[in-house]
């Protein structure tokens, strides 16, 4: 199968990144986040839970890889078999069980694109990727200092917020749609996840640039795949 170069490139890039130390995890921890959220996809527990009225309907335990907290398996596992019946309440609890807010964030980073690169290699007919080579070297643990409530259930940070010490997210002509702000409490982890994306699917402009198309389908053919996988995914967005 012909992939396009930048494509392969930047599921290459955004794979091995997760092995390297981030702002609240290890490059190992973030390895670990990365094989629990592939390993997820067979755990008895979660498909029984997909397929019931309500996930809180189905108590058990996960069938997990045993390598990072349990707090981190429950997020990890209803993020990525699950995530169109997530609501504040589990969000509020999962972080009562033990995970901060700057570390969910980095997490849904890392789960995001694992599930974006297994669901690549699956519908290419590609073999699964070996996992990333963790990076020696500590997390950075550093928090955007004019980071506010809002507009979701994780602080934001908004461009005017920005300070010369914040990575630049913004900087790439990304707006303040609330899909952009969603992950920018870790400004390293948004642009980790955004890089790849944009790859994937189109930038902002080009978007909005409806008198030429990028890709090899065009933009309405385009965004009837995208409206189609987020009716099948739940996605509220």
């Amino acid at each position: 199968m012909d992939i396009r170069p930048d494509l392969a490139a930047a599921i290459s890039i955004a794979w091995s990144h997760i092995g390297q130390p981030g702002t609240w995890w290890t490059g190992a921890e973030r390895v670990a986040i990365a094989a629990e959220s592939s390993n997820a996809m067979a755990c008895p527990l979660c498909a029984a839970r997909k397929h019931a009225i309500s996930p809180v309907m189905v108590t058990g335990d996960h069938s997990d890889l045993g390598l990072v907290p349990t707090a981190a398996v429950h997020a990890i596992h209803r993020i990525r078999t699950d995530a169109g019946r997530l609501g504040e309440v589990w969000f509020r609890q999962t972080l009562a069980a033990g995970l901060t807010e700057d570390k969910y964030v980095e997490l849904v980073s890392v789960v995001a694109i694992t599930t974006a690169a297994d669901s690549f290699d699956f519908a290419a007919g590609l073999p699964a990727r070996a996992l990333p080579t963790p990076m020696a070297g500590p997390p950075s643990l550093r928090r955007p200092r004019n980071a506010n409530a809002g507009p979701g259930w994780v602080y934001a940070l908004m461009p005017a917020d920005r300070t010369a010490d914040d990575p630049d997210f913004f900087g790439t002509a990304r707006g303040t749609a609330h899909i952009h702000l969603a992950l920018s409490l870790v400004p390293g982890s948004a642009i980790h996840f955004w890089d790849m994306l944009e790859t994937m699917y189109q930038t902002s402009a080009m978007m909005r640039d409806f008198a030429r198309d990028y890709r090899a389908i065009s933009h309405a053919q385009i965004e009837l795949v995208a409206a189609r996988v987020a009716a099948l995914n739940q996605c509220l967005y």
